[in-house]
């Protein structure tokens, strides 16, 4: 009887999300590293798309799974029983987080977080218009991918959300398009599919001012820069700036899946009555996800890892110089190399997984590579990576 490999299962039974998936078969994480199952080893500098921040399996965030998952773990919808890793993670972020950014809603993912926080304007407001960005990318749920920067992958499901409307990233004049009937303006702090796109401090103050005079409520989507990405535990840090409602994921469960939208507690409040539970969840702010989260954000913000963001970064552009190499655009240890087209940025990224570097490319920007590592990472594996980079790139 033939002996079916697990290639083939995934093939026939696990859904798949384009023709031509990576196929890599990964038998255990430690660190930065992935090990394949034939014995391969590769050096990771994606980390599951700024998911493991601390490292893959951190031990601590190992020891907290193991933990918690003897105690309990689900219990009952979201909101009705008093869980202790929740009630310790949200009184930890929030101890770190502007004054008014006091209430957490935990999700199980970041496009859960945007819906919540669409949701959310909508209600505060009375509102219906939703504004976003070209080249954004908040999630794939119906709400979020409304609120999707590229109609590209928006035309096959439409009709989606009325009364939205986007601007170009960067533009100041077009703000002027957000008025007294704009409910929510949701934004990435720093653009991440489009190929790192970093906005400028002029932009985000008067975005800032421009919410600020209409009451529209601004939304901070940090699924990706939040956690110590960009350099600082929040990217809005860099622009001296608070949003009225932030979004978190991704490094937010330390490798376990969690998401959460974040305001002040009598904004959040809107959603608890006319109707009651009007916006509920039964596995968000899982008890397991929840303290793996708080204590890969203790890793996080126990030593100085992040201080080691921006240098790491640096490290990485510096040594990453090629003629094909058109651009580089980065902010701490997120970045993006551009090359001529998405055919050329792909031979390079097969070959880099050839050689055990594992790197793709950006859902808006197919033609540049993108870096993301965990912040764990060290300067030798820094240097044997952009190596493989740069034979990769070759001639």
């Amino acid at each position: 009887m033939k002996t079916i490999t697990n290639r083939q299962i995934f093939l026939n039974h696990v859904a798949q999300t384009s023709p031509a998936p990576l196929m890599l078969e990964i038998e255990r994480a430690a660190g930065v590293k992935l090990f394949g199952a034939d014995g391969k080893e590769y050096i990771d500098l994606i980390a599951g798309i700024s998911v493991s921040n601390v490292g893959h399996c951190h031990p601590k965030v190992v020891q907290a799974v193991q933990q918690q998952a003897v105690k309990y773990m689900h219990l009952m919808v979201y909101g009705e029983f008093v869980e202790s890793p929740q009630v310790k993670y949200a009184e930890r972020l929030t101890d770190l987080l502007p004054p008014h950014l006091n209430n957490v809603y935990f999700t199980n993912s970041g496009t859960e977080a945007t819906e919540g926080a669409l949701k959310l304007a909508k209600r505060v407001t009375g509102r219906t218009q939703l504004i976003s960005f070209k080249n954004g990318y908040h999630g794939s749920t119906q709400g979020a991918l409304s609120m999707m920067g590229d109609e590209t992958f928006k035309r096959s499901f439409r009709p989606l959300l009325p009364d939205t409307m986007q601007l170009t990233y960067g533009n100041e004049v077009e703000l002027g398009n957000i008025t007294n009937k704009t409910a929510g303006v949701i934004i990435e702090t720093v653009q991440a599919e489009s190929g790192i796109t970093v906005p400028s401090k002029s932009f985000m103050h008067q975005l800032r001012e421009v919410c600020n005079k209409t009451g529209a409520l601004l939304i901070l989507d940090e699924a990706q820069t939040g956690l110590g990405r960009t350099g600082k535990l929040f990217g809005f840090e860099h622009y001296g700036i608070v949003p009225d409602i932030l979004l978190l994921a991704k490094a937010l469960g330390g490798g376990m899946p969690l998401g959460a939208f974040i305001a002040a507690k009598e904004v959040m409040n809107t959603l608890t009555e006319n109707p009651v539970l009007g916006h509920i969840t039964t596995f968000g702010g899982h008890p397991v996800c929840c303290a793996a989260g708080l204590a890969a954000f203790e890793v996080l913000t126990a030593g100085k890892l992040i201080n080691q963001v921006e240098p790491k970064g640096q490290l990485f552009e510096s040594l990453l110089n090629h003629p094909k190499i058109k651009s580089k655009h980065r902010i701490g240890l997120m970045m993006a190399l551009e090359f001529e087209n998405f055919e050329l940025n792909k031979r390079i990224i097969d070959r880099c997984i050839e050689n055990g570097v594992l790197t793709d490319w950006f859902l808006f920007a197919p033609q540049c590579m993108r870096i993301a590592p965990p912040f764990i990472i060290t300067e030798e594996e820094i240097k044997l990576a952009c190596g493989v980079i740069l034979e990769a790139i070759g001639n």
